[in-house]
């Protein structure tokens, strides 16, 4: 299976645009540029996106498992912060950390720490990625 995804870009770093698009069509054109990234311009970034990937893979991955388990849950929120350092390299996605609130019916704080670990190494964008990937766990009743 292959998903697709495209970006197009015009112009220098600082002065050039871009835009993202996606072959299902929920991006489509989707504004980037320098101030998008580095500033708080209108339009989105490869780093928020890369977040909302992460975010839905993990929350599918840690269903699965819980359901697995016979604990399927209600809901399950996750917030991925992307964090872009720049090193004597140049920049890189250095770190992603997870905020996660569940309501799961029935499930311990232990059982359900050992899911959320379990999801989030295995989930596939988290294979993907060589950053440091954490979390914060919130089991709501």
């Amino acid at each position: 299976m292959k998903r697709n995804a495209s970006a197009h870009w015009e112009g220098s770093l600082k002065d050039g645009k871009g835009t993202v698009s996606t072959e299902s069509g929920v991006l489509s054109e989707q504004q980037y540029s320098f101030k998008t990234r580095f500033e708080n311009g209108k339009g989105t970034n490869p780093e928020e996106l890369l977040g909302a990937a992460h975010a839905g893979c993990f929350s599918m991955a840690l269903s699965m498992i819980l359901g697995e388990s016979e604990h399927v849950p209600d809901s399950i929120d996750t917030k991925a912060s992307v964090t872009l350092s720049q090193g004597s390299d140049g920049f890189e996605i250095s770190a992603i950390h997870f905020d996660v609130t569940a309501k799961v019916p029935g499930i311990g704080q232990s059982e359900f720490l050992e899911a959320a670990n379990t999801a989030k190494m295995n989930c596939p964008v988290s294979k993907a990625l060589k950053s440091d990937i954490t979390m914060d766990i919130h089991l709501t009743e």
